[in-house]
């Protein structure tokens, strides 16, 4: 069975990562908001790198599922590059770009910048179901 909303920025395991807020700036322009809190952190005091990536693979993968018109969406590929560091209390923000959307697949980029610093680049492609 699939699920007709596939928005999973407050559900499941983001919910347990603080949720993160995704808003339509265009037909092919989303972003996000996530503040890092003390559970996003690693041993060195930063944001961990797979807590990065997840919120990346989530704001790319809500956008993939709402330019599909809401069809279940799968990451396929994900490619982060890692920039810079992100803090505690650094409110971060996802700027994501649909490339090209095709019968089945989406491509999309994604950059993650803090209050004055690039942090992560991602590019991805999901598959619709």
């Amino acid at each position: 069975m699939v699920k007709k909303n596939m928005d999973e920025t407050t559900k499941g395991f983001m919910k347990h990562n603080g949720g993160l807020s995704l808003k339509r700036v265009d037909n092919l322009n989303y972003e996000f908001n996530v503040e890092v809190k003390d559970y996003h952190l690693n041993s060195g005091k930063f944001a961990h790198g797979g807590f990065l990536a997840t919120i990346a693979d989530t704001g790319m993968g809500t956008a993939a599922h709402q330019i599909a018109e809401n069809k279940r969406c799968v990451t396929i590929n994900l490619d982060i590059k890692y920039i810079g560091p992100a803090q505690k209390g650094d409110t971060l923000l996802g700027k994501v770009k649909i490339l090209k959307k095709t019968k089945s697949l989406v491509f999309i980029n994604c950059e993650i910048i803090n209050q004055k610093d690039l942090i992560v680049t991602a590019s991805g492609t999901w598959k619709i179901l």
